[in-house]
């Protein structure tokens, strides 16, 4: 069983969050899929999705922090509350939709149960170095996926006319190896 670690805030009903990375390590595509048994506290963005061969997403978890029970031990410790990743191989160009994991059933793959841990923010130890570290990614990636992708394709300037990436390096090349040729005369 593996762990997703959390600082901790100071007072309940604040929230504290932590970042997973998933890879789809296979040679299909993958959707995958988060469930937690507190939905009513946590939460994970983006919750599930489909990731190509040798992609991979960090994932960032949130949680609420809830009033401690009067027997409950302090923070620092192991909580109740745990997250199963599951994970699903689907076609390319297959759209996510959570329904498909209650569909087939059957070929749903159960790839993770994650433990919840809390350390203390004030106490620098490894473990919170790695989790800022993470977070600090995580954050990255969510901004990357907010911009539009780039249009690459060969842009239409006039009709009929497109023009080339590679052609413009060529032309711009000859032109140079023209000049070059002149000043050698």
């Amino acid at each position: 069983m593996f762990t997703i670690v959390f600082g901790v805030a100071d007072e309940p009903g604040k929230q504290v969050k932590s970042a997973v990375r998933i890879k789809n390590q296979s040679s299909s595509h993958v959707a995958f899929k988060f469930q937690t048994t507190a939905p009513k506290s946590c939460f994970m963005r983006p919750p599930g999705g489909i990731l190509a061969p040798g992609e991979s997403i960090i994932a960032t978890v949130f949680k609420f922090v809830e009033q401690p029970d009067k027997n409950e031990k302090q923070p620092d410790k192991r909580c109740k509350v745990k997250f199963k990743i599951m994970s699903l191989k689907v076609k390319e160009g297959t759209d996510f939709v959570p329904e498909m994991f209650d569909e087939q059933k059957d070929e749903v793959i159960i790839e993770r149960i994650l433990r919840v841990i809390f350390l203390n923010a004030e106490r620098p130890t490894p473990a919170l170095q790695k989790l800022k570290h993470q977070l600090a990614e995580a954050e990255v990636e969510l901004e990357l996926r907010k911009k539009p992708q780039v249009d690459t394709s060969p842009k239409v300037v006039e009709k009929g006319l497109v023009i080339d990436e590679w052609k413009e390096r060529r032309e711009r090349y000859l032109a140079r190896q023209k000049i070059e040729a002149v000043d050698l005369m």
